[in-house]
């Protein structure tokens, strides 16, 4: 890979993100733990449970919270055909779970249900679909090892593992790909630098790979050598793929040479520890044992905090008795099991490509440059999501509103 030496105090000079991908959205926050959960038939049992409780009893399985109680009047989540009645006389079937990205690397499933939410972020579902990718940032920790830009085709709740917020910038600021969200001229711009034309896809790759934490939060190198735009886009392809889990190749990520992470030994019913056997590169998880698996993969980290680990306690922490979020699966289902053999490849694919993502520095465009071209700052109305003026969203107990 070709790079060159970044002069001193450079660093102090990169464009943020923020100026870059000028929308972005908050994470979304939940309010209550029991509406996510690995696996959607667990949500339709914890439904199933809320809805034959009444009164008081329906109330505190529903835990509210001063944005949603089960009297709140809510509209729908756009693009969901979900129930917008009072949650308190709700008798009707589950909403149909939808995937998500819950934390780095962990998809779930969720009740998309606007009355459940503490704060759903509606303009990120409106634009959700494919092509549509949404970039993480991950919230700064100093020091702390792994990416600092993460990209997942699934909705994103955009927690950071460390507790930190970090923000969501969706890659096309309208449904069906159209209008980048990038600042005004900033394609064009590259186009001329690089000399070929530079679409969103392109931008997001190269930002993926070269992408770099700051306390005041992604900046990112506008290299001058069209040499190591080109490597770090080549670069940034390959690792949007295997993020997205294959979203823009349309294959499941595989390790090269047919080297795979197979079932050793069967995970029992009721898993409680996760070690790793470095030896014989063995994922433990009690008498359980998966393998080959890479110590990159053991010791990928985001924000800090190693993701296997945290996938793992995902799906085995205790929960009070009684609560719905106790309601789970008997067993280990073995859904979760192939889960982890994907999850193991992923992290193995990035894992022996994060040195590479870590040297692209060199002569860069700064922010005086970029002002120059009139790219910075973003105008106001690039920071705004845009309007959706073609359909209509149901609002509380089933009155329509056009948006």
């Amino acid at each position: 890979m070709r790079g060159v030496t970044e002069a001193p105090g450079a660093h102090d000079d990169l464009p943020l993100l923020d100026d870059l991908m000028p929308w972005s959205v908050a994470p979304l926050r939940f309010g209550r733990s029991w509406i996510a959960a690995p696996d959607a038939r667990t949500l339709r049992s914890r439904w199933d449970r809320l809805v034959a409780a009444e009164g008081a009893e329906r109330e505190a399985l529903f835990r509210p919270s001063r944005a949603r109680t089960p009297g709140s009047a809510v509209a729908a989540l756009p693009g969901q055909r979900t129930s917008t009645v009072r949650l308190a006389r709700e008798a009707g079937p589950c909403p149909e779970p939808v995937r998500v990205a819950r934390g780095p690397f962990d998809e779930q499933w969720l009740l998309p249900d606007h009355r459940l939410i503490d704060t759903a972020r509606p303009e990120l579902w409106r634009v959700a679909g494919a092509p549509q990718l949404f970039a993480v940032e991950q919230g700064y920790v100093p020091g702390a090892a792994g990416p600092a830009l993460l990209v997942t085709a699934a909705l994103p709740e955009g927690r950071s593992p460390a507790g930190r917020p970090g923000r969501i910038r969706p890659l096309f600021r309208r449904p069906g790909g159209r209008e980048p969200n990038v600042a005004p001229g900033l394609l064009a711009f590259l186009g001329e630098r690089y000399g070929h034309e530079v679409d969103a896809l392109e931008w997001l790759a190269w930002t993926v790979a070269a992408a770099r934490p700051s306390p005041a939060g992604c900046s990112v190198p506008v290299p001058a050598d069209p040499e190591v735009w080109a490597a770090g886009v080549a670069l940034g392809r390959a690792l949007l793929d295997v993020q997205a889990r294959g979203a823009l190749s349309g294959a499941k990520p595989r390790l090269p040479g047919g080297r795979r992470p197979y079932v050793r030994a069967a995970v029992p019913a009721r898993p409680a520890t996760l070690t790793y056997d470095g030896w014989d590169e063995a994922l433990c998880l009690d008498e359980g044992r998966i393998s080959p698996v890479p110590e990159e993969a053991w010791e990928f980290r985001v924000g800090g905090a190693r993701v296997l680990e945290q996938w793992f306690a995902h799906r085995t922490a205790p929960q009070e008795p009684g609560s719905l979020e106790s309601i789970g699966p008997a067993a280990w289902p073995q859904e979760w099991t192939s889960e982890l053999l994907d999850l193991i490849t992923v992290l193995a694919l990035l894992g022996a490509r994060e040195a590479e993502r870590a040297a692209f520095t060199g002569e860069v465009a700064g922010r005086e440059e970029l002002r120059a071209a009139g790219i910075l700052p973003p105008p106001p109305r690039a920071r705004r999501p845009a309007s959706v003026l073609d359909h209509q969203e149901e609002g509380p107990e089933g009155q329509f509103m056009l948006l």
